[in-house]
């Protein structure tokens, strides 16, 4: 099946790529792709992140040496939210980390960071050791957003909803991908998956892509909404999520990005690449800048990559993402100095479009 016969793709209205993947902008009314999200379920594709499986008795111990987060302290279907650094401490990718068995590990990355997140895996893991595989092609990933997804998930796969509902952040179940499947390896199964990133209830689905696309077209039947990446978008800037590749990048350090208030970084466990910068930060000092909501009370976009300055015109940051909200108008994310207080109005400078922006904490919050 390509792209275009793929489900979410047959009614989209705006077709896009990010980092060379097909992704879904809207499937013709962003706002009410949104109000799903608010009111009661939005699926979305998310089959454009990159996805890598880990196996072998040393894989945990390998990846916890290469991650910001204990891999080793996971049981089969838990899972954490972590980050993979340079030996520098600049930011690679965020990921997410799913135990899938003692031996079997999924991560999940964002789409613009594969290229580097598969480089540094070469780099540091021996295949010998814990071989891996890039499966960013082989099957699909979908997600439910929204105050019903627990009970459409759970009426879709035929699942526990106290179950589901009860998961930790990043833990999952695992179904078979077919009834008549019974040997459960990650190729053949659906993985449903806990994912706390929009700050509302929410799940991913990995597996096969028959498997994924039966789902979806059951979901729909029972009243989610399909949404594409631009309803998302608002979600997440609302939620003060970073973008790899957007928020923050290989020249960001962790806690810039507030990877620590989301618990991707464990300060108790062993050595991991970057972990000399990350814990200093910590133990001994603090960051300069901070990724920081930003509400604006025009009536056009924050302009991306512009400049922040303060009353006295010294530049005190730069504006990273910009969506229009329904509840908030025009907000943002971006990269602020630390001594800028919540409240501050700033001003902002752009080649081809100024105006006034005020710093505000995230989550953004109705007032």
């Amino acid at each position: 099946m390509t792209a275009a016969g793929w489900v979410p793709f047959e009614s989209a209205v705006i077709l896009d790529e990010v980092a060379g993947k097909p992704v879904v902008r809207s499937y013709g009314d962003v706002y009410a792709e949104y109000a799903a999200f608010r009111d009661g379920s939005m699926l979305i594709d998310r089959s454009a992140r990159h996805r890598t499986l880990f196996r072998g008795t040393r894989a945990a111990e390998l990846l916890t040496g290469l991650v910001t987060n204990d891999v080793q302290a996971l049981q089969p279907g838990q899972g954490c939210y972590a980050a993979a650094l340079t030996p520098k401490g600049k930011v690679v990718t965020d990921l997410r980390v799913h135990a899938i068995r003692p031996d079997v590990f999924l991560i999940d990355i964002p789409v613009r960071a594969g290229e580097g997140w598969m480089q540094l895996v070469r780099k540091f893991v021996n295949p010998r050791l814990a071989p891996y595989q890039d499966v960013s092609e082989q099957g699909r990933q979908i997600g439910l957003y929204g105050p019903s997804s627990v009970a459409l998930l759970a009426a879709a796969t035929m699942q526990d909803a106290q179950q589901l509902e009860s998961l930790a952040p990043y833990a999952h179940v695992l179904l078979p991908a077919s009834p008549d499947e019974q040997a459960m390896s990650p190729e053949s199964t659906v993985l449903i998956a806990r994912v706390p990133d929009l700050r509302l209830d929410g799940f991913e689905l990995y597996g096969p892509e028959a498997a994924l696309a039966a789902i979806w077209s059951r979901l729909v039947e029972l009243g989610a909404v399909p949404g594409g990446l631009d309803a998302y978008e608002i979600a997440r800037v609302e939620a003060g999520f970073p973008e790899w590749g957007v928020d923050m990048d290989d020249t960001t350090i962790p806690q810039e990005a507030n990877l620590d208030e989301a618990h991707a970084i464990s300060f108790t466990k062993g050595c991991y690449t970057g972990q000399e910068v990350v814990a200093r930060v910590h133990f001994r000092g603090h960051v300069n800048k901070h990724l920081r909501g930003l509400s604006s009370d025009g009536d056009e976009p924050l302009p991306v990559g512009a400049e922040l300055l303060d009353a006295t015109g010294k530049v005190v940051g730069d504006i990273r993402s910009a969506v229009t909200s329904p509840r908030f108008g025009e907000i943002g994310l971006g990269m602020v100095r630390r001594e800028v207080s919540p409240g501050e109005p700033l001003t902002v400078r752009a080649p081809d479009a100024s105006g006034r922006a005020t710093m505000v904490p995230v989550p953004f919050a109705a007032a």
